[in-house]
């Protein structure tokens, strides 16, 4: 303990706050909070025999700490979060799930609502289901809700106007809302039975679907019946296959926690109606802190973000603000969230169930991550490089015929794709193709931000050669970077040279890097490229897209989105349109004499207000 850090615990406040723990260069270590201050600050800070090793040499690397005091420990708790997602300190857990789940979706504000698949979770009012780890895991259930559940299955906010039934309703998998009279609270009604089943209620919703069933029988009404049998033989079968871990069928989430020497993995079992219906890992670095400490720091950022809170929580440790904790969730759900730490009988076994689940989890992901270190310390050597490549950059540029010029970042951390760290650039200023100029456009850019910039690349690579290799340490320079990192080009083999794998080209070298029998290296750096590249057609393609949708009746004044969609409709095309009459086009409902006019005009090149004569009898 430095005489800097003893003066400021004989001064530290017994109070309530927040306590931030400062590395010699003034970075923010670890920030925590507490109902004492000065207790919890000072147990930091005790002989190396009262604390275990690992803690022991973080706190090591603490030179000072401040403290921010509060009125309340709910004050700490929510400031304490605050500055977490501010800083992002080293040894805190920060979820960091880079993965955007599935979630089924349904807006029960609409008449007719339909299920569908998003990766965003919005605070909409809409009903989220998920999420959802594996995709196929979403689509098999949207498959079993579409089979069993005569909801709509077409796109749009609403069922579109058809003069016939499409072939789900008469494949009787659809209540053809878009042209029958079907009513709103007979479809909601069928709707509550699909979110009764996405909620993982699929018990109740056979006790339900066996009653209507009989009540069905009983008024002779044999269709119906037989259609909820079907129902009622599809869920017994799906229950078959669902894990039963509790008989009290209650609604809960079971934490396992697992602290490795490279790494912690928190693990969340879904229990809904006691049954076991899916899980979800979260590894994290190092952290500060013990077992109880870490549960509350991670229900916090979890819960936050979560659409559903269950009724129970079970975590391996009490946080120290177990009351405060509940309090905050419950306000998040609305009614009384518990959190509880076991330690036998039925909920014991989950938590050891859970434990295991993370063990599992954190196996399987440190051996990965071991392997692609392996990888990044072995290109490090094959590139000359002073250290491992834990953050690559890729660039890549995408036109068509030299239109729609885009340029798209890539970013691998650690081996893997940072698909929250990329970044797409639209190309502006370009009269004539010229990747070059678009690649020093976009480097520039991307190197040229000061605010909120990320961190720099331990490598940067380019893709397309020596020219774009040249034109990236040039724009390097100019900003003052040269050197700051190695910059690598990367290109396609020439077929006319009989060449048959891509080319690592390294600045002041002539020839390509030799990889010999360590091609897993070379395919590593393809595939970044390969990522790069479909992030780039893909956002050119969106971009190209966007300006085919683009129509000349948005020119048109007084022609909305509306008006130019009813339009489109009835002519099928800005063409078939623009070899209508005025009559014909005011005849589209919605549209009326004036906009025809006005139609007319700007499709045949006139001018407004003009030669309303020569456009009666049409067109052009």
């Amino acid at each position: 303990m430095t005489p800097e850090i003893e003066e400021k615990l004989a001064l530290c406040s017994t109070g309530p706050g927040v306590y931030l723990m400062h590395a010699a260069d003034g970075g923010i270590l670890y920030v925590g909070k507490a109902k004492n201050l000065k207790r919890r600050v000072s147990s930091y800070f005790r002989p190396p025999g009262h604390r275990d090793l690992k803690t022991g040499l973080l706190v090591e690397k603490i030179a000072s700490f401040e403290t921010i005091l509060t009125a309340t420990e709910k004050e700490a708790l929510i400031l304490e979060h605050s500055l977490i997602k501010r800083h992002n300190p080293r040894y805190n857990v920060i979820l960091k799930d880079g993965k955007r789940y599935l979630s089924l979706r349904i807006d029960p504000a609409r008449d007719f609502p339909r299920i569908e698949i998003v990766r965003k979770v919005k605070k909409d009012g809409a009903w989220y289901f998920g999420p959802y780890a594996a995709a196929g895991a979403a689509r098999e259930t949207l498959r079993f809700i579409h089979k069993n559940f005569r909801l709509r299955k077409c796109k749009g906010d609403e069922p579109p106007k058809r003069p016939r039934p499409c072939l789900f309703h008469q494949m009787n998998q659809c209540l053809g809302p878009c042209c029958l009279p079907v009513s709103r609270e007979s479809y909601h009604a069928m709707l509550e039975e699909a979110a009764l089943f996405l909620k993982g209620r699929a018990l109740d919703l056979l006790r339900k679907v066996q009653e209507g069933m009989a009540e069905a029988s009983a008024r002779e009404e044999f269709e119906l019946a037989a259609e909820l049998r079907d129902r009622m033989f599809a869920l017994q079968k799906t229950i078959e296959k669902q894990v039963v871990v509790t008989s009290d069928q209650m609604d809960r989430d079971v934490i396992g926690l697992v602290r490795e020497p490279q790494g912690g993995m928190a693990t969340v079992l879904f229990i809904r109606g006691g049954q076991l219906i899916g899980s979800r890992h979260f590894p994290f670095a190092e952290a500060l802190g013990d077992d109880g400490e870490i549960c509350g720091n991670f229900i916090r950022q979890y819960y936050e973000k979560e659409t559903f809170i269950p009724k129970e929580i079970l975590a391996p440790e009490a946080p120290e603000d177990t009351d405060i904790l509940e309090d905050w969730l419950t306000g998040l759900k609305g009614e009384r969230a518990r959190v509880l730490a076991p330690k036998r009988g039925e909920k014991a076994r989950l938590l050891s169930m859970a434990r295991e689940n993370a063990l599992d989890a954190a196996k399987e992901h440190f051996s990965k991550q071991a392997g692609f270190d392996a990888l990044l310390e072995r290109l490090a050597a094959r590139l000359s490089m002073d250290k491992k490549p834990a953050r690559i950059e890729c660039f890549d540029i995408s036109n068509l015929q030299g239109g729609d010029t885009v340029a798209a970042m890539a970013v691998f951390q650690d081996g893997v794709a940072a698909k929250d760290q990329m970044r797409r650039y639209k190309v502006r200023g370009l009269e004539q193709p010229d990747d070059y100029a678009a690649m020093a456009q976009a480097l520039g850019r991307r190197f040229k931000e000061k605010e909120g910039r990320p961190p720099l690349p331990d490598l940067l690579m380019v893709d397309g050669g020596r020219g774009q290799l040249s034109t990236a340490l040039e724009v390097l320079r100019e900003l003052g970077l040269e050197g700051a990192f190695p910059v690598i080009g990367i290109a396609k083999p020439n077929e006319a040279r009989r060449e048959t794998s891509d080319k690592i080209f390294r600045p002041g070298q002539a020839n390509p890097v030799v990889f010999g029998r360590e091609t897993d290296l070379l395919l590593f750096l393809a595939r970044i490229r390969d990522e790069t590249h479909r992030q780039a057609v893909g956002f050119h393609r969106k971009k190209r897209d966007a300006g085919i949708r683009r129509s000349a009746l948005d020119t048109v004044p007084g022609i909305g989105e509306k008006r130019k969609q009813a339009l489109l409709k009835r002519f099928g095309s800005v063409r078939s349109l623009a070899a209508a009459s005025v009559e014909e086009i005011a005849a589209v409902p919605g549209v009326g004499r004036k906009a025809a006019l006005e139609v007319a005009r700007v499709l045949c090149g006139g001018q407004e207000g003009g030669g309303e004569e020569a456009l009666e009898n049409g067109a052009c």
